[in-house]
């Protein structure tokens, strides 16, 4: 059973996903590391898709469909630290016949820390692209943001 308080929630277009800095996150200075970044933002994603009703293993399983990272820019600019309590900002930008791109954020309190710009592309298990499906992409369409290109 799912828990939707686990799932963050949406602030306008905006998804927000609170996370609390662990041990494993970090290096021996206790400050996290660069790699771990990338697995927040996943998070958020993953959890922004679930707060908007797209079930992933239903996906799979029914149409044989996954999401994979395409391409990911980050800039870190700021440093978090073990037991900071984090915020993972996702906004969706841009939509395409196959693929859509999420402008996310981390923060700690009003400071940002870290920007990504993520392309996500739907893929067929067998590995080539394929459209996103017409449900995906009513939903998604509806929570594009207004800034979006």
């Amino acid at each position: 059973m799912t828990d939707d308080r686990l799932a963050g929630w949406l602030d306008g277009k905006t998804h927000r996903y609170p996370l609390r800095v662990y041990y494993a996150e970090t290096d021996a200075g206790t400050i996290v590391h660069h790699a771990a970044y990338l697995v927040f933002a996943e998070r958020g994603r993953t959890e922004m898709m679930r707060r908007l009703g797209i079930d992933h293993l239903q996906l799979k399983t029914e149409q044989g469909l996954v999401f994979a990272v395409r391409s990911c820019e980050i800039d870190c600019l700021r440093s978090a630290r073990l037991d900071d309590t984090l915020e993972v900002r996702s906004t969706l930008i841009h939509l395409g016949g196959a693929s859509f791109h999420v402008a996310q954020s981390i923060w700690r309190d009003d400071e940002e820390l870290v920007r990504l710009a993520v392309r996500l592309v739907c893929m067929h298990l067998s590995g080539g692209a394929k459209r996103l499906p017409t449900g995906v992409r009513g939903i998604l369409q509806e929570y594009l943001s207004q800034e979006a290109d």
